[in-house]
């Protein structure tokens, strides 16, 4: 990038008949698109072209040290400008992803340095897919990837219908909790470098609802009865009026006998 004050620069110096014209550099980084390996690749070029005298091109990388090297190469032109181009490399790893480093440029030419930016990128394929179940009726695929992937639901032998089933990116949700929403779904992730899918079997029981409020019924049932013999067992009183209350029920024998009693006194009047 060719500042006001470099053109400044360059008028006062055929203004005041200098003996070298200086000429400043147009620069730029281009990123090399790195993907996730194991060897050593070029990450980035960061370019000063047709300057005069030639620019100085180096690298600022902070903290990842030895994880990169640079190499420089400049090209002089019969107009006596050059073009100096450094290149950065390293091992394209997760861990150098996102690392941030600085091209610095700086010469006669320029009134000041100049320091371009760059974003180390490491670019890969859907990592492992997994589908994790947020609840009984939703699900999310997840993954990791560079660029972000893109996900697809689809349902074996069968398509997915929009009455049935919501799908939102990497979220599929079910609708309704039915039978025929039973059957094997699939979630692919895919990016421009490649893809990668994982399946989960979805099984709603039929009357799974129905179950549900019997057992419930049951078990208010158990604790009506529970909480009714607790109390008997342990209060005292209840049980001794329970007891009197049985000692005190006449039978159906003593007043049968009762009454044949009455009737032999009656017969032993009469003679």
């Amino acid at each position: 990038m060719i500042l006001f004050t470099d053109y400044l620069l360059i008028d006062l110096l055929i203004y005041f008949g200098a003996v070298t014209l200086l000429v400043p550099p147009f620069t730029n980084i281009k990123d090399n698109l790195p993907t996730l390996g194991t060897e050593e690749v070029l990450f980035a070029t960061c370019t000063a072209a047709g300057s005069k005298p030639p620019a100085e091109v180096r690298w600022l990388t902070g903290a990842l040290g030895d994880n990169v090297r640079s190499t420089t190469n400049s090209t002089h032109y019969d107009n006596n400008t050059t073009t100096t181009v450094s290149s950065l490399f390293g091992v394209p790893t997760r861990e150098i992803n996102g690392h941030q480093v600085q091209c610095v440029i700086s010469g006669d030419s320029l009134s000041r340095e100049e320091t371009l930016p760059f974003t180390i990128q490491v670019y890969f394929s859907p990592t492992e897919v997994n589908i994790r179940v947020i609840s009984e009726d939703s699900f999310e695929c997840v993954t990791e990837a560079k660029p972000n992937a893109n996900f697809t639901w689809s349902r074996s032998g069968q398509s997915l219908l929009e009455s049935s089933v919501k799908v939102d990116g990497a979220k599929l949700q079910l609708l309704s909790l039915t039978s025929d929403l039973n059957g094997l779904y699939q979630c692919e992730a895919s990016n421009t470098y490649g893809s990668k899918r994982d399946q989960l079997y979805v099984h709603v029981a039929s009357g799974a609802c129905s179950a549900a409020w019997a057992l419930l019924g049951v078990l208010i049932f158990l604790n009506i009865v529970g909480a009714a013999v607790w109390y008997f067992y342990t209060h005292e009183d209840q049980r001794r009026m329970f007891r009197l209350f049985w000692q005190r029920v006449p039978t159906n024998e003593p007043a049968i006998n009762s009454a044949a009693q009455q009737e032999q006194q009656q017969m032993e009047q009469s003679l």
